[in-house]
């Protein structure tokens, strides 16, 4: 009932607004031609000017018979094409007055003009799925619908156009060119192509406006008085309010204005319908909305559970997303084609990368290796290489179709391996550096024992020797005066047992430097004797250096592991003559290495100070993290220092470094004095 009775006073408004029309003056035929303006129209759509059963209507046609009656003349409508209109207007001898047309906001037609009468604007139209069109560099290359002679056709007119202009004659029939593939864009008026859109679904806007335009009343310049003669009338329909009725009346938000006739005969013949079927509807009304409500019930109750299903399967994927996207390893699968269909690796371009091989050399064939494990459907393993880097790769087979392939970098664990078997080997010249030494040990004491026999030797045959020359003047000893040749012979003699003692002190140091670490039997430890023992294991490093030692007396005492304090002091020392081998300029140096003790601050210190070529701040910050090293190319392994930081941190004490480039470095390490 409620749509019937909305359906009543449409039609009693609409037949309202048609007696109202009834009421226009009319003048006598004598008349005509002085009381008449001659309004040329072209358009078919609403809401500006279209003929609907005979019936010319709209916001142009009303306004303009509104500002007739105010100037005292008869609106008179021709109807012709647009391009006609407007080659008339142009014309001083034509029978058109006054034409509505839409003026770009920024540039007048060579006509006389009128006021604004309303704003509107021109977009792109493409057809559904076509991309969007964000300004005119988008039009470049494409065919574009322009109607001649319209705003658009104005404001491009002597401008450089980067796309190829197709002319039609209405909106309507770049539409239908659109539809049939021959132009690319349509730029059309806003308010006519919305009221085309409903007839061709499947073209839609596909630009925020490009041109913005004024609909304004024109006229030949021999008209001006007549064109000023309606702007007068125009803007007191502005100031009294009945431009705004009228504009709400056809612009209204929300309101579609149509042909009054048609929508007289429509709205009567759906009233009528709607009446006939109210009854039958109303029967079934209380049917059907019990039945929609058991089943609204039902669709809830299952709509709550697809809901809480989701919630779930989302939850898991998210869960499943990241347990991905958090594995070590770069994830990718493949199908049997080669293309990629999902991963988490920013690496697997190795894959195709030439450089990409096995680690024996041969190249790696992606293709190949994919058909290998689809045919043989069995996993498989390799380690790769490319540059300096190390990488494991994984294939394994999870359907006929498709393989994934697991991708982790192992450069780290490679460095690790050949780390551990350098230290293996290193362990095993230990150990037979340790036996040498056993073996020059045996033969070093039997020549220290021969040298005092022959010591005691020399002294008895020195005796005898004199009593004997007093005899034989003219005796000698391997050519020499006997006095001469004892001499001698001692002096041989002592310098033998000196170095005989000194390998027997180099063969002691290499066999505790090589005793195993014995952990939690930290000792009292002379810290001098620690410096004079590592200077006589380094004396083939230090030989050409200028080293001085600077020792605190009586010598400072710590606890600790003599061998592990060797080792760290050891590797100060080969640090230090590396970094002067570097800086040759160095050599002219009075003091090449100085190794010092000290009490500061509570602490008992070990400084070791070199004249090399020092560090600058990045290598100085990661000094001592393993594998680091500046001389990878001249053996560096980069574990000395790391091994060294160890070694300090157990035994409680702290190590600061200070380095120049070009100034050399100081290391100390600080024992707590309580030690």
């Amino acid at each position: 009932m409620k749509i019937f009775v909305n359906l009543v006073c449409a039609i009693c408004t609409l037949f309202g607004a048609a007696l109202a029309g009834l009421s226009a003056p009319s003048y006598a035929a004598e008349d005509y031609e002085s009381h008449s303006i001659i309004f040329g129209v072209h358009s078919k759509t609403a809401p500006l000017e279209w003929r609907n059963n005979g019936v010319d209507q709209g916001f142009n046609l009303e306004l303009m018979d509104r500002i007739g009656q105010l100037m005292g003349k008869r609106i008179v409508i021709r109807r012709k094409s647009f391009q006609q209109l407007l080659k008339d207007v142009h014309d001083r001898d034509s029978l058109i007055d006054v034409i509505a047309v839409v003026s770009p906001i920024t540039i007048d037609r060579e006509l006389s003009q009128s006021d604004p009468i309303y704003a509107t604007h021109a977009k792109a139209y493409t057809l559904q799925g076509k991309s969007f069109i964000n300004g005119w560099n988008d039009l470049a290359g494409k065919r574009v619908a322009i109607k001649k002679g319209a705003f658009v056709d104005v404001y491009i007119s002597g401008k450089e156009q980067d796309f190829t202009r197709v002319d039609v004659d209405l909106y309507e029939t770049g539409f239908q060119l659109l539809i049939k593939g021959e132009v690319d864009v349509v730029i059309a008026e806003n308010f006519v192509a919305r009221r085309l859109m409903p007839l061709y679904p499947s073209i839609r806007s596909s630009s925020d406006p490009l041109i913005y335009g004024a609909f304004n009343f024109v006229s030949n310049y021999k008209n001006a008085e007549m064109m000023a003669q309606i702007n007068d009338a125009l803007r007191q329909l502005k100031l009294s309010g009945e431009y705004d009725r009228l504009v709400n009346k056809w612009f209204g938000t929300g309101r579609e204005k149509v042909d009054l006739n048609s929508a007289q005969k429509k709205m009567l013949s759906l009233a009528i319908f709607v009446s006939l079927l109210s009854a039958v509807g109303m029967l079934l009304t209380g049917f059907i909305s019990l039945s929609l409500r058991k089943r609204s019930k039902a669709l809830k109750i299952e709509l709550a559970q697809r809901k809480k299903a989701e919630l779930a399967i989302s939850s898991l994927s998210q869960q499943f997303q990241s347990v991905l996207d958090g594995i070590p390893h770069g994830v990718t699968l493949f199908n049997q084609e080669g293309e990629c269909l999902w991963s988490n690796d920013n690496n697997n371009d190795l894959l195709i990368d030439p450089d990409f091989h096995y680690i024996d050399g041969e190249t790696f064939n992606l293709s190949n290796a994919l058909n290998d494990a689809l045919v043989k459907q069995k996993s498989q393993t390799a380690d790769m290489q490319i540059n300096n880097q190390y990488w494991q790769l994984q294939l394994h087979p999870i359907s006929k179709q498709q393989v994934v392939i697991l991708l982790e970098e192992a450069t780290e664990q490679h460095r690790l391996r050949q780390a551990n078997d350098e230290a293996s080997r290193l362990a095993s010249l230990g150990e037979l550096s340790a036996g040498i030494a056993h073996e020059i040990n045996n033969p070093t004491g039997i020549i220290i024992h021969s040298i005092a026999f022959i010591s005691d030797a020399l002294r008895d045959l020195s005796e005898a020797g004199n009593q004997y020359q007093k005899q034989n003047p003219f005796w000698t000893v391997a050519g020499l005066p006997p006095n001469q040749a004892m001499e001698e012979l001692d002096l041989s003699s002592h310098s033998i047992e000196e170095g005989a003692q000194r390998i027997g002190r180099i063969v002691n140091d290499l066999k505790r430097y090589a005793l195993p670490t014995l952990a939690n039997e930290y000792q009292a430890i002379s810290l001098n004797e620690v410096v004079e023992v590592s200077l006589r294991l380094t004396a083939n490093q230090t030989k050409i250096f200028n080293v001085t030692t600077d020792l605190l007396t009586p010598s400072p005492v710590v606890m600790g592991d003599a061998q592990q304090l060797h080792q760290v002091l050891i590797n100060l020392i080969q640090n230090a003559c590396h970094a002067i081998r570097q800086d040759a300029d160095c050599y002219e140096c009075n003091e090449h290495i100085n190794i010092k003790t000290c009490v500061e601050d509570k602490h008992i210190c070990l400084i070791v100070s070199d004249k090399g070529s020092g560090m600058d701040s990045t290598t100085l910050q990661r000094i001592t993290e393993p594998f680091f090293t500046t001389r990878r190319s001249s053996g560096g392994s980069g574990l000395g220092l790391s091994v060294c930081s160890r070694i300090i941190k157990e035994h409680k004490a702290d190590m600061q470094i200070t380095s120049r480039l070009g100034k050399g470095t100081v290391i100390k390490i600080r024992f707590p004095l309580e030690y």
